[in-house]
This record gives C-alpha cells, structure tokens and sequence, in this order.
C-alpha cells in the first residue's frame, strides 16, 4: 500500500485537531471546576438541584409566640428584621429568586448560625445569598461552607465576620 504525502498531511492535520480539541474541553472542565460559577449547570435541559443532607433544614428563628394572625393582616414580631430582595443568578432556585421577599436579620454570634441556614455574605464587595452545609473553627475563628441549592460547587470558606445577614424567613 502507498501513501500520497498530501494524506499524511491530512491524517497529522486531524490529529492535531482532535488533540486541540480534547485541550479546550480539559481547560472548559478545569474552569468550571475552578471557579465558582453563580449561574445553574443545565444538563439535558433539566437543572440539576443539590440535595441537602438529612437534618440540614434551616434553624427555626421565629416562634409561634412571635405570630399573631388577623383577619387583615399577619404580624411577625422580630428585632431589628429587614426585608430582602435577590438577584436573578439562579443559585437559589426554587428556594429563591427575583421577585421572592426575605425576613433578614444580622446574626449576633456564629452560635446562632447553623448548617441548613441562609446566609448573606461579602465576598470582594459582593454580596452572596447561599445555604450553610458545614460549620467549623479554626485559629482565624468560625467559618461556614455554603452553596446555593441549585449549585454544584461549594463557596470557600465563609467566615463570620464576612456574613451580613440570616435569612429567617421567605415572603412568595
């Protein structure tokens, strides 16, 4: 059998092809990985939602004894609450999204805070609406991991005093 040059040149030329195509799919891979994507990962046109552990729902921040029910209107009693409003990035969804309101408060201690918590941190003068999945302690103090419900990257390490607010209630 013999081979015309202008065939090894293409045979090499889709070899190199393939193999420049294999390294733009490692960096796209590695990236996504890397950095801490805001937006959901859509796969076969479905969502894919992180599942929490068992146990990990939010702390229970507003007693009975704090609601008062009327014909016209509920009363929600709680110090120092705000209203929040968010962003559409997604990370959230469905707990959250444009359009959702958030009873907010400013946590006085890390001890307040648990896994299964919505908080709101600073993050390079952003700020961040994301679960707690897990606590700790270190030499630096309390620190928390966080990720948004329908993300599939965890955020580094929160620390306390990077964190705003608690997320206490969710207003549809």
């Amino acid at each position: 059998m013999t081979y015309m040059k202008g065939d090894n040149m293409s045979t090499i030329k889709t070899i190199i092809a393939f193999l420049a195509g294999i390294l733009v799919c490692l960096t796209v891979l590695y990236s996504i990985s890397y950095v801490q994507l805001e937006t959901p990962l859509q796969v076969g046109g479905f969502t894919q939602f992180s599942t929490l552990q068992e146990g990990s729902s939010p702390g229970d921040w507003i007693s009975n004894d704090n609601i008062e029910v009327y014909s016209n209107r509920i009363v929600i009693n709680v110090d120092d609450a705000s209203i929040s409003n968010y962003a559409n990035t997604g990370s959230m969804r469905p707990t959250l999204d444009a359009g959702h309101n958030g009873i907010r408060i400013r946590p006085a201690s890390a001890d307040q805070i648990q896994e299964g918590d919505i908080i709101t941190f600073s993050r390079e003068d952003n700020l961040i609406v994301h679960r707690v999945i897990q606590k700790g302690q270190d030499e630096t103090g309390f620190w928390f991991i966080t990720r948004g419900d329908n993300n599939l990257q965890s955020d580094e390490k929160v620390y306390f005093k990077d964190i705003k607010y608690v997320t206490i209630g969710i207003l549809y």
